[in-house]
């Protein structure tokens, strides 16, 4: 592949991973486009807002939208565009994925604990899937992802596995 073809697949690449933050499809993330994932998820998994659960993603979302922003929003509009995205977020985290991951990890740590439909404290891959596709993942990738999620093929995901795949898909080439 030439650089030319390698930057075209780079740009398709960053296209999506913007595109699953803007849940609203406007063109811009905002904080809405947060809740937005949060509502979707609880009304997906029947888990009530006021619950703990319900609580912390609200909060996981707020505190993921106050992360993107702080890197992001450069023009501090309260909006990320997709200028912004590429260069604020992925520019500036690409070589430290771990950052993203943990501007992240209050997300997804009540993301995975919303997924746990056992209430054994684990999330199986087939909830992992679901919540995946409720936040706009195409359900083949879906399915991908939570299966390459469950490294040690227990059925379930992992909140450190979660985190840094996360962080390696949305911040890597």
């Amino acid at each position: 592949m030439d650089s030319t073809d390698a930057d075209a697949l780079y740009q398709r690449r960053i296209a999506n991973r913007f595109a699953a933050f803007d849940q609203d499809g406007d063109g811009t993330i905002s904080r809405e486009d947060f809740t937005t994932a949060a509502k979707r998820v609880l009304a997906a998994f029947d888990v009530p807002f006021r619950s703990d659960k319900g609580q912390a993603l609200w909060s996981g979302a707020e505190a993921f939208w106050q992360g993107m922003a702080g890197i992001a929003d450069v023009d501090g509009d309260q909006k990320v565009s997709h200028e912004e995205f590429v260069g604020g977020a992925v520019k500036r985290l690409h070589d430290h994925p771990e950052r993203f991951a943990e501007i992240a990890r209050p997300f997804l740590h009540a993301l995975l604990a919303v997924a746990d439909t056992e209430g054994d404290g684990r999330a199986t891959t087939g909830d992992v899937e679901k919540a995946l596709v409720v936040l706009g993942i195409e359900p083949h990738i879906a399915a991908l992802s939570a299966e390459s999620l469950d490294t040690d093929r227990s059925g379930t995901v992992e909140e450190e596995e979660a985190v840094t795949a996360f962080a390696r898909y949305f911040m890597t080439n």
